[in-house]
């Protein structure tokens, strides 16, 4: 989810601080509320981005100083991103911004995501499941090494996946359903053993849970970093930059195009854009689509693109409140949201969403058909609930500031047609985590939800929408145990389609990244580049 602010403002870079102490002093509740609460943090980051003025994400390019001519290929690119990490402690510190710069770049894991959010191998060549989804054999890549030089081995492959597990790193909880984890030196293998077969397994080893350490390798992994990738960190300055060296000892196939590249944190929006425009920094991602302009509208020396993601801006109705525990007036205002015209209002980049899944993650059908904009069918509704314009009902829509108040007053000017007084609560993200996360004491909450493979959210009645429906339920854990993934994705296609239908939340958009990057450089992803960012086919010609 996501605050725009909150975690980040407090402490100037991951977020993680406020938000997990906060979660770590919650009495009432199970420990998975611990990861939802980071993962709000972690959209949190997105959100600030988001709003504030999203040149956020990558920029990419030396400064002229540093930037051969005559078309050659710079030694040294500097990427600007805006959220920056406060230490490099991949095990221990929650946020967005590590899993940005860290994986995929300077930490591999056993297996990994391309920019379709789909699994692909890494350092794990190939894999084998069981029929009865509690066995997975990786057989993995012959001769690697980490940067240090040591070798890197299934033994190390499965000391750091028992280590995440034994010592509770950061997204251990994923791996709950794991039995044991074992090394074959000589056979080259590590065997993962389920307690319960979980369909999600494969993708939770492409982030975190997956990274392999070298277990004999000593170094201050809050400062210095030692992995297998194409780069290793030559410099951390803490919420300034972070120095990437190409790794003379990488292994595998994504060897680094360009021998150093600069990550700088530019927590100013205007700053950020005027590197773009000087050069000092040649990709800004995201941007808002109004920063975006003055590059869009010069196609002779930037290049600007909006990328997928799986941000879904959930605007939830608590579905035990007074008033929105009728599905009548949560259907009504459905139909009477016009998406187009929010979307619109945003630059245009986002894209419709009608239901609980992204078009990224497994079990994505378009339901936008579900509930299009109809005032007169909103109206009918309304009416058959005992209100009018009239003769109004009276919600209270709370979300953080983070998001700025343009989207409250246009809901609640749609929402004012068809007999709803919205009164817009805009409230500092720890209120809106202890008020309606917490408390779930809310009419209509509104938050970015960027994690990926979230739909456990619709499936848990204590999460803080209120939302329990048994058949959604059984079909979640269906999905979960299924062994294919063609019948995982019918499982969820189905529940979320329930889910839709029964509208205890309207998603009004799937929020995508926004791009802008100057002409020459080639290789920067633009999907899912908030928390997948693969760096070594970056290049800058200029």
């Amino acid at each position: 989810m996501s605050d725009n602010n909150g975690a980040h403002g407090q402490s100037g870079a991951t977020t993680d601080s406020s938000l997990e102490g906060r979660a770590k002093t919650q009495k009432n509740g199970p420990k998975w509320w611990l990861g939802a609460v980071i993962g709000v943090i972690v959209a949190i980051a997105i959100i600030v981005g988001v709003n504030l003025a999203k040149p956020n994400a990558g920029a990419q390019g030396g400064n002229p100083s540093t930037v051969e001519t005559g078309g050659n290929a710079a030694d040294i690119v500097t990427i600007g991103l805006k959220l920056a990490p406060t230490n490099l402690d991949i095990r221990n510190t929650s946020g967005s911004a590590l899993d940005q710069v860290l994986i995929g770049n300077v930490y591999e894991g056993l297996v990994a995501r391309d920019g379709n959010n789909q699994v692909v191998p890494s350092i794990a060549k190939s894999w084998e499941e069981s029929k009865d989804g509690l066995t997975y054999t990786f057989h993995l890549n012959d001769n690697m090494t980490f940067s240090n030089g040591d070798a890197l081995t299934a033994e190390d492959v499965a000391w750091s996946i028992n280590q995440l597990i034994k010592n509770q790193y950061h997204d251990a909880d994923s791996l709950s359903m794991v039995k044991s984890v074992a090394a074959d030196d000589d056979k080259n293998t590590v065997t993962i053993t389920l307690k319960t077969a979980n369909s999600n397994l494969l993708w939770t080893l492409t982030g975190r849970p997956g990274l392999v350490f070298d277990k004999d390798a000593t170094y201050d992994a809050k400062t210095e970093a030692i992995g297998s990738g194409p780069y290793t960190v030559a410099k951390f300055v803490a919420n300034d930059s972070i120095t990437l060296k190409a790794n003379p000892r990488y292994w595998g196939s994504h060897k680094a195009k360009t021998a150093t590249v600069v990550v700088k944190y530019l927590a100013d929006d205007n700053a950020a854009v005027n590197a773009l425009k000087s050069g000092d920094v040649q990709v800004l991602a995201p941007i808002t689509e109004n920063l975006a302009e003055p590059f869009t509208s010069d196609s002779e020396h930037y290049t600007v693109k909006a990328g997928d993601d799986t941000d879904k801006y959930v605007m939830a109705f608590n579905s035990k409140g007074k008033n929105t525990s009728d599905k009548r007036v949560r259907q009504a205002i459905r139909y009477a949201i016009n998406h187009e015209e929010l979307i619109a209002s945003r630059g245009g980049a986002d894209k419709a969403l009608g239901g609980p899944i992204p078009s990224l993650d497994p079990g994505y059908e378009d339901l936008t058909g579900l509930y299009p904009h109809d005032e007169a069918k909103a109206k009918a509704l309304m009416q058959e609930a005992g209100y009018s314009t009239d003769k109004p009902l009276k919600l209270t829509l709370t979300y953080a500031n983070i998001y700025g108040t343009e989207l409250g007053d246009q809901l609640r000017s749609q929402l004012a047609k068809i007999g709803i007084d919205l009164k817009v609560n805009v409230v500092e993200f720890s209120t809106w985590l202890q008020d309606v996360y917490t408390n779930k004491d809310y009419d209509i909450s509104l938050v970015d939800h960027n994690e990926s493979h979230d739909f456990y959210q619709w499936a848990d009645p204590t999460y803080y929408y209120n939302y329990d429906n048994k058949e959604v339920q059984r079909l979640y854990a269906q999905a979960i145990a299924a062994t294919s993934d063609d019948q995982r994705d019918e499982l969820l296609a189905k529940a979320a389609k329930i889910v839709s239908e029964d509208a205890p939340a309207d998603w009004l958009f799937n929020y995508r990244v926004t791009t802008a990057w100057a002409n020459g450089v080639s290789g920067f992803p633009v999907n899912l580049n908030q928390t997948l960012l693969p760096l070594y086919n970056v290049t800058y010609t200029k």
